[in-house]
């Protein structure tokens, strides 16, 4: 499969709940950032436990995923039934055909509002 692939296959077992296939997407040592809230994770293990474990009642939405050799983007919605909507913009890293590293950008909706001094120059989404 090629990166960007592997990235659509990533999202799709992960919304399948296929924890076992989301593992064999990624290398034993990979390193994943979550910079908003400070953490790594590191470890296929620990990334498919934190997934896994997650509160039930949420869904994904892959928006776009971009690709440049073994550098993949996506930027994907996930809608949680009582936490709101969440966007991820993730950084990953394949090589060989697995997941070696990424950096992902958890955001609630609405959670950063825009000031009034903006407002002249905006539109709302």
């Amino acid at each position: 499969m090629e990166p960007s692939e592997i990235i659509q296959a990533l999202w799709d077992r992960m919304q399948a709940r296929d924890w076992s296939g989301v593992g064999e997407l990624l290398a034993a040592d990979v390193v994943v950032e979550w910079p908003v809230s400070g953490e790594r994770i590191t470890g296929r293990d620990n990334y498919v436990g934190v997934n896994a474990e997650y509160p039930e009642g949420w869904s994904i939405r892959v928006l776009r995923i971009v690709a440049a050799g073994e550098e993949v983007v996506s930027e994907v919605e996930v809608p949680h039934e009582t936490m709101g909507v969440h966007r991820v913009a993730s950084f990953w890293t394949v090589r060989s055909g697995r997941v070696v590293a990424a950096r992902e950008y958890w955001n609630e909706l609405g959670s950063d509002p825009a000031p009034e001094w903006r407002a002249k120059f905006v539109e709302r989404l």
